[in-house]
């Protein structure tokens, strides 16, 4: 009997290229399209024209309500607690992984399957599901899909891990997809032209609370509109004139200031990750060597990683890392194999 695979479909070229692999290889493949936010996520009318041009059914579930709770909200309280969330991994987990992959097995699916460059593989030794990088080292999305569970990665497709977004253009094109010359997307689908500053401002003015800027020996240099429009690293826009180059080096929401500092105050030798998911254990018991991305774009940092107290995972940097930033995710790697990972704690 032909397995039946439901695919998330954004109307994107790398989702559609995956339903056409799926297709390619005798799948009864169906695209689902999930509506999270009026006009601004996913493009249905897209998903839906690649869907004909591939012969196969379209759906199209509303999630407006749990995106909104689970993801939107988290996004701005995240913000206004002087945090720099990441609401893509959080919506791989709660609204991709859990609501969309029950949705496929309730209606008898028997994989969900996305665009995600990023590899699925098993650990015979452990009898456990890997997740491994991407073969792509330029678009790998790993880092995005570290929370996912061996009961998910047993139920869970990724057509284009071993691809090259350049072969992914190249087979949109053969195969004339409609969405074969569809531009790169890196913007967070429900922040109109990316402008998270004016989000805020629309969708929770309680953030608009002034407070000081000072210098890392407590100085007050200036003043801002609210410590949600800044984060770590941050050099632009800090709004203090300065001989040299003045970088957020801290945030402190309870005190409603911002801290600036020069480029070596952003160092860090360690850090703590709280609600921390791995993939080869269900838990840390020991010291462990990995490398750690601390935000998707970073580069690997050798670290060691050990149990802490609270539930926490510490991790303790080989050489100091500039740029750890509270509410992003610290995620762990051996090699092309995700270990696990966790969210930044101040």
């Amino acid at each position: 009997m032909t397995k039946r695979i439901l695919i998330a479909m954004s109307g994107g070229v790398d989702s559609s290229v995956a339903a056409a692999l799926l297709r390619q290889q005798g799948y009864e493949v169906e695209g689902v399209t999930m509506k999270l936010t009026a006009g601004l996520c996913c493009d249905i009318g897209s998903a839906q024209a690649v869907c004909g041009h591939l012969g196969i059914p379209h759906r199209v579930i509303d999630l407006q309500k749990e995106f909104a709770a689970s993801v939107i909200g988290n996004f701005i309280d995240e913000y206004r607690n002087g945090r720099t969330p990441n609401p893509c991994i959080r919506c791989n987990d709660v609204i991709k992984f859990r609501t969309l992959l029950t949705y496929a097995r309730e209606n008898a699916f028997e994989f969900l399957a996305t665009g995600h460059y990023a590899r699925i593989g098993q650990d015979p030794a452990a009898s456990r599901f890997a997740l491994k990088k991407g073969s792509d080292a330029n678009k790998d999305q790993s880092y995005f899909l570290y929370r996912l569970t061996q009961d998910q990665l047993a139920h869970v497709l990724l057509p284009l891990g071993d691809m090259r977004k350049t072969e992914v253009r190249r087979l949109a094109a053969e195969l004339k997809l409609p969405t074969a010359d569809r531009p790169e997307s890196q913007e967070i689908c429900f922040v109109p032209d990316n402008n998270y500053r004016s989000f805020l401002r629309a969708h929770a003015p309680d953030i608009l609370r002034r407070g000081e800027i000072v210098m890392t020996d407590g100085k007050v240099v200036g003043r801002h509109d609210g410590v949600a429009f800044y984060t770590i690293g941050q050099r632009r826009g800090v709004g203090i004139a300065s001989g040299g180059r003045l970088y957020v080096v801290r945030i402190e929401p309870g005190r409603g200031r911002v801290v600036l500092g020069q480029r070596g105050d952003l160092e860090t030798a360690s850090l703590q990750v709280s609600d921390a998911a791995f993939l080869p254990f269900d838990r840390l018991s020991a010291p462990l060597s990995v490398e750690v991305k601390v935000r998707y774009r970073s580069a690997l940092h050798r670290a060691t990683i050990r149990p802490a107290d609270s539930n926490r995972v510490a991790v303790a940097f080989d050489q100091p890392v500039a740029g750890v930033t509270p509410g992003q995710a610290a995620v762990f790697y051996d090699g092309d194999t995700v270990v696990g990972g966790g969210i930044i704690e101040g």
